[in-house]
């Protein structure tokens, strides 16, 4: 079997001032704490998507870190965009991971369950339960709803499927701008399976995350 992992850092860090992959956690830099978590299940090639800045960067601290091998594509305008340009990179595997760069404590054991759960149904997906009661309101943010909780995940990465689906799904919807990549599944009308994650798999999003993982590393 063919497993390839796309990583998604085209970002802009617009919210954290400068950039977030090239801060440190444990000695070692956010991006490669996300991509070197793969590196145990022996992808056949590991895609990155970065902006047309970070890509320079980003290639030469693949080269210091011994991960030469890792494609650099360029983002485009959206995430989507990104994704669609990295899976295209990916030589045509069987399954394809993608992954946040901003999620550098992805854990070794749910990567596991979300490609076998994969590798079952086609589509799966990393996310942990909702602990809040949360609210669904109108636009004037009168509520209108309060769903069960029992029935609701918060969504991480990364997020695996079947090589041909997810491509079927890119290309039939290119240009349009999904949150995640399931979502684009789901709109084909096909299954989507949810593995349960670790709360600790945050996504880097501003400075007082960092202090956060760090200390998440290091329990």
């Amino acid at each position: 079997m063919k497993f390839a992992v796309v990583v998604t850092a085209g970002g802009s860090s617009a919210r954290y001032g400068k950039n977030k992959l090239l801060e440190k956690i444990g000695g070692k830099e956010v991006i490669l704490h996300s991509i070197e978590a793969f590196l145990p299940f022996n992808p056949s090639r590991i895609v990155v998507s970065a902006s047309k800045e970070f890509a320079p960067v980003l290639k030469e601290l693949l080269a210091e870190n011994n991960l030469s091998e890792v494609k650099i594509v360029l983002g485009g305008a959206t995430r989507q965009a990104s994704v669609y340009n990295a899976l295209k990179a990916c030589d045509s595997p069987d399954i394809a991971a993608i992954h946040d760069a901003a999620r550098p404590l992805i854990k070794k054991e749910d990567i596991e369950k979300c490609l076998n759960k994969a590798i079952e149904t086609q589509a799966a997906i990393v996310g942990v339960k909702a602990v809040d009661t949360i609210k669904q309101t109108d636009n004037n943010n009168k509520i209108t709803a309060t769903p069960d909780r029992n029935s609701l995940w918060y969504v991480q990465t990364p997020q695996i499927f079947d090589y041909k689906l997810i491509m079927q799904a890119h290309q039939k919807f290119e240009g349009e701008s999904f949150s995640d990549d399931a979502g684009l599944v789901e709109a084909l009308g096909k299954d989507v399976y949810i593995t349960e994650g670790s709360y600790s798999n945050i996504k880097i999003t501003t400075p007082k995350d960092i202090c956060l993982a760090q200390m998440l590393y290091k329990m």
